[in-house]
This record gives structure tokens, C-alpha cells and sequence, in this order.
């Protein structure tokens, strides 16, 4: 039996947050569902990027070759399975499989769907990972997720599901938003202005791993995903290089988003 969250009012923040007393991890309480279409992919990518996700298609390729050679120091794709949870148009996958990789993938969008099968030849079903069912007995050497486990309202259940999804000594790779980053920690109330209201749990890279610990996981990786000291109000965007904060920030994986990989240990 995997360990529960136990929430509690977040002592500098209860309006915004309910906190795990057990790992930190946080409920972001006002948080909505809503409905993943399409538009997602054109209008809400280019509102945010200057770009719809396909005229991004380049950039997002090569950040999926950068997580590729992180994955690499941890696993050899030759003869090993993996999966991406909401994969999109496929792009990560596709150059997953360029590696070596046998991959699959599951996706919610029907466009990214048919892209994915259509255009880029790649297994990927459409469903809900909520669907009690879905991938029921099946297993992979790693599971991807970038910017998707923060999106559901059961984290208990999200978690012990993907949990059922990795082999043993397999890996989980994840990529998320973080508590321990500039902006928070120095600049709660652009925080707080600025949080998807979709985002239903907010993760640092301690709590992450508190939490994966008890579902039989050892953080093997965890890092920046960028670096911006501009967005830093404390003493380190104001004394420190652009260089010297990213080697700070690597150290302490301190920054507004952040890779994880972790290890299962059990069976």
C-alpha cells in the first residue's frame, strides 16, 4: 500500500495552498478542470510562445534530443521500452525512437493523435490515463511525462498508477513547475498572478522526491530546466553572473522548472 498525502493548511499560504505534511508537496486550491482540445496545440501554444506548436517544432525536437542525453547517462535504448504520458504531436517519441527506443504513448488530444499515428508512424492511443483500464498490465523500462502529472486532481492516484507503469530498476522522467525557483521563492504574488489555473499540485524538487520515495523510487537526476536570475528578488539574481547563478542553481536545483528522473527499486 503506497503512503497518502496527508494534507494540511500551508502555514504562510492557506488560501492559496494545502500542503503534505509528510513530503511538502502542495494542492493549489483554487485550481479547475477542464477540457484538453485541440485549440490547445494552435491558439493557447501561440498566445504563449509567439508560435503554435508546430511552428515550434525545431526547438521542441532539440529540447527532446537534451532530455534524450539525460536519459542516456541512466538507460541504454537499445532493447528498452518507453512511454510518454501526453505526447502530444509525437516529436519527443519520434526522436525516442531515432535512439533506439521501442515507444508508445498516450494522448488526449484526437489531432496529436492523428499526427502522431499518420504522420510520424508511431503507437500512440487515445484515452484518458484516468480510465481505470487503460494500459492495465502493461509495463516499460521508462515513463516520460513533461508538464502533465501537475494537470490531475488525484495525485495519489496518478502516482501509484505510473508507478504500476515502470519495470523494476526502471525509470520515471519527469518535467514540471517548481516551488524552488526565483520566481516563488523571491516573488510570491507573481507566482500566485500567474498560475495556470489547471495546475491542481505544485512540486519542488525535495517534496518530489519525498514522494517518490515512498512509492519505492530513488532520484537518481534532478536539475534546472533553464535559468533566469532576472526573476530572482533575493541576493542571487543581485550579485551573481548569469553563469555563476546556473551553477548555483544546478547545485541546489533551484529554478522555476525542473527535470527529475527516479529509479524504482521494488517489484
Amino acid at each position: 500500500m503506497y503512503p497518502k498525502l496527508e494534507l494540511i493548511p500551508h502555514p504562510e499560504y492557506p488560501e492559496q495552498y494545502q500542503i503534505c505534511k509528510r513530503t511538502g508537496v502542495c494542492f493549489y486550491k483554487p485550481a479547475k478542470t477542464r477540457e484538453y482540445k485541440d485549440s490547445y496545440f494552435l491558439e493557447e501554444y501561440k498566445n504563449q510562445y509567439n508560435k503554435t506548436y508546430y511552428e515550434d517544432e525545431t526547438s521542441l525536437r532539440e529540447l527532446a534530443q537534451k532530455r534524450l542525453g539525460i536519459l542516456g547517462r541512466f538507460q541504454d535504448p537499445k532493447h528498452s521500452t518507453l512511454f510518454e504520458l501526453g505526447s502530444a504531436a509525437g516529436f519527443f517519441l519520434d526522436e525516442a525512437k531515432k535512439a533506439g527506443y521501442q515507444v508508445s504513448g498516450l494522448e488526449i488530444s484526437p489531432a496529436e493523435v492523428e499526427y502522431s499515428r499518420n504522420t510520424l508512424g508511431l503507437d500512440v492511443l487515445r484515452a484518458s490515463f484516468l480510465e481505470e483500464n487503460v494500459l492495465k498490465g502493461s509495463s516499460f523500462d521508462v515513463v516520460a511525462a513533461f508538464f502533465v502529472v501537475e494537470h490531475f486532481p488525484d495525485a495519489d492516484f496518478v502516482f501509484e498508477k505510473l508507478t504500476g507503469l515502470v519495470k523494476s530498476r526502471g525509470f520515471l522522467f519527469l518535467g514540471l513547475p517548481s516551488l524552488y525557483g526565483p520566481t516563488f521563492q523571491t516573488n510570491p504574488k507573481e507566482w500566485f498572478r500567474t498560475h495556470p489555473e489547471d495546475h491542481f499540485w505544485d512540486y519542488s524538487p525535495a517534496s518530489l522526491k519525498k514522494m517518490l520515495k515512498g512509492y519505492g523510487f530513488t532520484t537518481e537526476y534532478k536539475k534546472p530546466m533553464s535559468y533566469h536570475p532576472s526573476r530572482d528578488r533575493g541576493w542571487r539574481g543581485k550579485t551573481l553572473s548569469h553563469r555563476l547563478f546556473a551553477r548555483l542553481s544546478d547545485l541546489t536545483c533551484y529554478g522555476d522548472t525542473f527535470h527529475l528522473i527516479a529509479q524504482k527499486q521494488h517489484t
